[in-house]
């Protein structure tokens, strides 16, 4: 058993919440812009005093409508300004905020909503509106739906005009620390998404201790960040406290398909991001390069990035050869893909999946450093990550500042810390089994160096990890998937790949009578119909199916038909019908390459 630990550098609060973060930026940085609302044409700064004003517009509307302390108020939206701002008004009505997934399904909303007892919603769009009203008859605590691009945040200062603002500053402070600030459902082995407790301590103690560890990526009045991860997602979330927090200047827009042009604008000094993002940034650049008939040039830029940034750890650091190759590539290369970055940003946080040494060692080659981090929903976001100077790339860094990692006798990464969740929402037994003696059991396998840098090796969970930072449970869509009756088995596919995928063998029984049916060659096998296209048709029925029940992000976009079955024999399955993941993930390693080729 191994521990580390790092003194705090940020005091939590004894009492308070994340609203005096507001009112205090008003007061000492009135006309400081901490916000960024886009707008056609560019950006339009909010000040940290009109950014306190429309808060509390909001917050008296939530009151007025009867939005009480403790209760819940979910949020149905992709990342914009709104999205920030009904965060903290929420909290200023001494409410709970619930994030849900703008991409969620019916089921998953309704699923939230009721396990949560929400008492309002804000959705974003028509659609999301209707997606509350086709389950609204099985959430019988819901009382309002307000819809942004419907007018709500007028709607909400229009009905909170005559709440005075005693009630409202009342009211705001009726939170203290150690009340429950959000829950973020994440998703678990048993498919049902889980609620995740966090308090207004678990978010000071997380962003004030890593907004004074990487000091120099926080100025106020300089350093801006653009944020375009999921608010509902627990990195976004933590990426919008810390802003405020510090406090630097916020942007946010809804995803990255206009990303270049949003750096462009924006030119942020600091971004947070999935290694999915630094990837489509290589991946962009590269074949815009391969376009331009330049494809060898980028190609011998990135080899000395890497080797460069591979020689500054090393004794005597890169040679006279290297440096000179290197700076003749800034000029050629470099530069233009940090002004790609916006032109202004040197550092760079990267969570929420594997960002590996290549891109790492590339990153910090053209003199934009990557600095990779670790952490979940339970750990409020980070709970380790590279420090500014000292970074070692391969590892996801040293423990947040006020915390402690240790790794179990069987390898399993622990965490203990003011950051750490105090539970899931109405789940006991889930709890119980997570949290031990204040100990938290992330069921990732890991290691720890001599000066406390994590590295993590594995997972013990079957939860997958998308490369864009989607944590996706296979049991839901399987589940769904194996229900037709053509299929046997179905593996979901997709840790630390862009988007998810699918294995899926065919019931040799069904398969017999499917292909009578459909005219096929008697005695045809799997092996000899897993191409034809009416077999993919309904295969692709049965995924459409599967996909109904998650979101987009966590739903199937390619399958392969396998040859034979999963057997007990060959060690694919349990003597009790269980899949041994890692065991078909070997045996079929082509299969699933197969499926991201291209």
């Amino acid at each position: 058993m191994r521990e580390f630990s790092l003194p705090a550098l940020y005091e939590v609060p004894a009492d308070g919440n994340l609203t005096d973060l507001v009112r205090r930026n008003a007061a000492q940085h009135p006309d400081v812009a901490v916000m960024a609302r886009k707008v056609e044409g560019g950006w339009q700064d909010v000040t940290a005093r009109e950014f306190l004003a429309e808060v509390r517009s909001a917050a008296k509307g939530l009151i007025a409508a009867g939005v009480g302390p403790g209760d819940r108020v979910a949020l149905v939206s992709r990342t914009r300004y709104e999205w920030v701002r009904l965060d903290f008004a929420i909290w200023s009505a001494g409410a709970v905020t619930v994030p849900v997934y703008e991409t969620s399904s019916p089921e998953q909303i309704q699923w939230i909503l009721g396990d949560s007892g929400a008492v309002a919603v804000v959705v974003e769009s028509e659609a999301h509106e209707k997606a509350v009203e086709s389950v609204r008859d099985r959430l019988p605590e819901l009382r309002h739906v307000w819809r942004i691009d419907a007018g709500a945040l007028d709607e909400l200062a229009e009905a909170g005009r005559d709440v005075p603002d005693a009630t409202l500053d009342e009211r705001g402070g009726t939170a203290g620390a150690d009340d429950v600030a959000t829950i973020v459902y994440t998703s678990g082995t048993t498919g049902r998404p889980k609620g995740c407790v966090l308090t207004h301590r678990n978010f000071f103690a997380e962003c004030g201790n890593v907004v004074e560890r990487l000091k120099p990526l926080f100025q106020t009045g300089r350093s801006s960040v653009l944020l375009f991860l999921p608010a509902a997602h627990v990195f976004g979330r933590m990426v919008e406290v810390a802003s405020v927090l510090a406090p630097i200047r916020l942007g946010c827009v809804p995803d990255i398909k206009n990303l270049t042009d949003d750096l462009a604008s924006f030119r942020p000094t600091l971004i947070l991001g999935v290694p999915r993002v630094f990837e489509k940034v290589y991946n962009s650049a590269r074949a815009k390069a391969q376009a331009d008939g330049k494809g060898r040039i980028f190609d011998r830029a990135a080899q000395t990035a890497i080797a460069y940034s591979r020689a500054k750890s090393s004794p005597g650091g890169p040679s006279l050869g290297l440096r000179l190759k290197h700076k003749l590539f800034d000029v050629l290369v470099y530069s233009k893909l940090r002004a790609v970055l916006g032109g202004r940003c040197e550092f760079a946080i990267s969570g929420g999946a594997p960002l590996g040494e290549r891109l790492g060692h590339f990153y910090s080659g053209i003199g934009f450093t990557v600095l990779e981090g670790y952490g979940l929903t339970e750990s409020c976001a980070a709970t380790a990550f590279n420090p500014w100077d000292r970074q070692k790339i391969g590892t996801v860094g040293q423990p947040l500042p006020g915390s402690k990692v240790r790794i179990a006798d069987d390898g399993e990464v622990l965490l203990h810390g003011e950051h750490v969740f105090t539970g899931y929402w109405g789940n006991e037994a889930a709890t119980a089994e997570a949290l031990s003696d204040g100990w938290f059991h992330t069921g990732d396998i890991g290691t720890l160096d001599e000066d406390g840098y994590l590295a993590i090796t594995g997972r013990k969970k079957e939860i997958l990890v998308t490369a864009g930072g989607k944590n996706v449970a296979p049991a839901v869509i399987e589940d769904r998937i194996r229900g037709h009756a053509l299929v046997a088995e179905c593996m979901v596919v997709g840790d630390g790949r862009p988007f998810v995928g699918a294995l899926v063998t065919l019931d040799e029984e069904f398969l017999a009578r499917w292909a009578a049916e459909h005219g096929k060659p008697a005695g045809s096998t799997a092996a000899q119909l897993r191409e034809d296209p009416e077999l993919l048709a309904e295969i692709q029925r049965a995924v459409d199916d599967g996909n109904a029940a998650v979101s987009k992000a966590e739903s199937v976009r390619k399958f392969r038909v396998l040859p034979s079955q999963f057997t007990e024999e060959a060690g694919h399955i349990t003597p009790s019908l269980k899949l041994k993941r890692n065991v078909v993930a070997k045996d079929f390693a082509d299969e699933i390459e197969a499926i991201y080729r291209g």
